[in-house]
């Protein structure tokens, strides 16, 4: 017997399973050979929009992959994270078939970043205007994501091109989101006055989205504190003082001086957040008023479910783990349809064959049988033990989840050999309660309900 301080995960007999149902991920390859696409949007005419970050701007038919070019812009500077980002289409696309792009470029020593509007005469892309130009950028840190609000003005965030003081300098449209008019002035009612800067304090968000009035961000944190924020207009949002929340002496002196705004979540490990949606359809009803994030160095898809007022994380939920690399976008159509595209020819991720790629996500609902021969015990010290036999050799990973949907924790044991087999786990942020327990033997996917005692 254990002593009485151990915690136990116990099988539950004879309870219902329905609240341990699995959400069965299926991925549909859409399109490959891409490298390193940075943008996915829904178009108007129901084919995908897509950059690339060397510099090519392609229309890909979600059905049969098939791609077609409709630019390549020649003075793209792509080095490190640099390149051709973020994109954006024209809500009346019909009348106004505007598309605006987010690029960096060279001048001399100088990595700069434009954003630019082109005209799609419905084969290609051209009448290039810049918009804004010489934005401070560098081979680090450039965001660069485009959103056009309801109210027809242009939102862009900039990273601090890897001088961390910009991101505070309010002279500066590095380390900020901007707004723009969609012709490139600047609105009347921009919190200072002649100037594009809509909110500052950012490192390198990445992930842009808006529904109901609310602008949701993704941003990436240094050592720690990735961050989901919600953008509010001339408000600072800490970096480089502030990392995440405030709760240190520095950091809330700051933030009471400054009135930072805090994050809905934060990550520490980081987990390179990027792509971002607001989930409102309810063809995938588990997802349903969720954020949808694709990160690249934890390479999963992250779904936060929120509260009504749609300003408060509720649960968070891991997906994808591991299956198909660093994730760059994600893309949500009018009916609700998820789209992802990865981003393992980077630089810093692995190429895997057909690499990089556009797939469809797809969720089902449905009961799977309980793992035999399989035991867990976890000590309130923190070393927890999973013991298996495997009938074959597969890669391994086991995931808890509370039963309101709540990532609580996540272990990857990489691929192993037929047997029997002991892991150690680190489980001392466990709180006691129930849990839905799924652990993955290759594409094998088995749940249990489990009580932490």
């Amino acid at each position: 017997m254990l002593a009485r301080s151990a915690l136990v995960i116990a099988v539950v007999v004879g309870v219902a399973t329905a609240s341990c149902n699995a959400q069965i991920l299926s991925v549909r390859t859409v399109a490959t050979g891409l490298d390193t696409p940075w943008e996915v949007l829904w178009g108007p005419d129901g084919w995908l929009w897509v950059t690339e970050r060397a510099g090519r701007i392609s229309r890909i038919h979600p059905e049969t992959g098939q791609q077609q070019v409709i630019a390549t812009l020649g003075d793209v500077y792509e080095q490190g994270e640099s390149g051709l980002l973020g994109m954006a289409l024209h809500p009346n696309f019909a009348d106004s078939p505007y598309v605006f792009v987010a690029y960096t470029w060279r001048d001399g020593s100088q990595i700069l970043e434009r954003i630019v509007r082109f005209t799609y005469d419905g084969a290609t892309l051209g009448d290039m205007r810049i918009l804004l130009d010489r934005i401070p950028g560098a081979t680090i840190h450039d965001g660069c994501r485009l959103l056009i609000l309801p109210d027809r003005t242009l939102l862009v965030t900039t990273g601090d091109a890897n001088v961390p003081s910009r991101a505070q300098d309010r002279q500066s449209a590095a380390g900020k989101v901007l707004r723009l008019n969609l012709d490139g002035t600047i609105p009347a009612d921009n919190p200072i006055p002649g100037s594009p800067v809509w909110s500052l304090g950012h490192r390198n968000a990445q992930g842009l989205t808006v529904f109901g009035g609310i602008v949701y961000s993704s941003e990436h944190g240094p050592n720690s504190d990735d961050e989901v924020n919600i953008i509010e207009r001339g408000r600072n949002y800490g970096w480089p003082t502030v990392m995440g929340y405030c709760d240190s002496p520095t950091e809330r002196t700051f933030c009471d001086q400054e009135q930072v705004v805090e994050p809905i979540a934060a990550w520490t490990p980081t987990i390179a957040p990027c792509g971002l949606e607001y989930y409102a359809s309810d063809r995938i009803p588990q997802w349903q008023h969720s954020l949808l994030l694709v990160t690249l160095k934890a390479a999963r898809l992250v779904v936060l479910r929120l509260d009504s007022t749609r300003r408060r994380v509720v649960s968070e939920q891991h997906f994808l783990v591991g299956e198909l690399g660093r994730l760059r976008d994600v893309c949500v159509s009018p009916d609700g349809r998820v789209f992802v595209a990865t981003s393992n020819r980077d630089g810093r991720g692995t190429p895997r064959s057909g690499d990089d790629r556009i797939v469809e996500l797809t969720v089902a609902t449905s009961e799977v049988p309980p793992l035999r021969q399989i035991s867990w015990q976890f000590s309130t010290d923190g070393s927890g033990l999973l013991q298996l036999f495997l009938p074959h050799a597969a890669a391994v990973g086991l995931e808890l989840a509370d039963l309101r949907g709540g990532h609580a924790a996540f272990w990857h044991f990489g691929t192993c050999a037929e047997g029997s087999h002991a892991f150690q786990l680190e489980t001392s942020h466990l709180a006691r309660g129930a849990y839905c327990a799924m652990l993955t033997i290759g594409a094998e996917r088995y749940h249990q309900l489990v009580l932490v005692h």
